[in-house]
């Protein structure tokens, strides 16, 4: 990894134009060394430099306008909801939290169970209508 004199580290990472020029500029340096001149590197503890290719990437496409995830949040937890659920094994099916939460429900809410030819329906009971429902049995 022999450098010359102009090839110093960018102190903070490149984005937007300035990245893709550089990036153009350095096209005949290999990936990881393009990566840490344009200041996408951390240092370890032997004072290292070691090149952050998933941020340097991920820099790239923003540069380039192209987003892969738009609408997910960088923290990464959890998994979005599919609008799909499986029949288990002993014949339960489970509705996840995504679309209990997404529909303020709480816990001890009831349903009211309608069986359509293909389909099922799950009609909120009301409080007073729970009440109602109790009195008729």
């Amino acid at each position: 990894m022999a450098k010359t004199a102009t090839e110093i580290p960018s102190p903070s990472p490149l984005t937007g134009k300035a990245l893709l020029q550089k990036v153009k500029a350095l096209g005949n340096l290999p990936r990881r060394e393009t990566a840490k001149l344009c200041g996408y590197y951390t240092a370890t503890k032997e004072d290292e430099m070691r090149a952050n290719m998933t941020e340097f990437y991920d820099a790239l496409l923003a540069a380039k306008g192209i987003s892969l995830d738009p609408g997910r949040s960088k923290d990464g937890r959890g998994r979005e909801a599919s609008f799909r659920a499986c029949v288990h094994r002993n014949g339960s099916l489970v509705i996840g939290a995504n679309y209990t939460q997404s529909m303020g429900l709480e816990p001890g809410d009831q349903f009211e169970i309608r069986l359509g030819h293909k389909h099922i329906h799950l009609i909120q009971v009301e409080g007073k209508a729970d009440e109602n429902f109790d009195e008729e049995e």
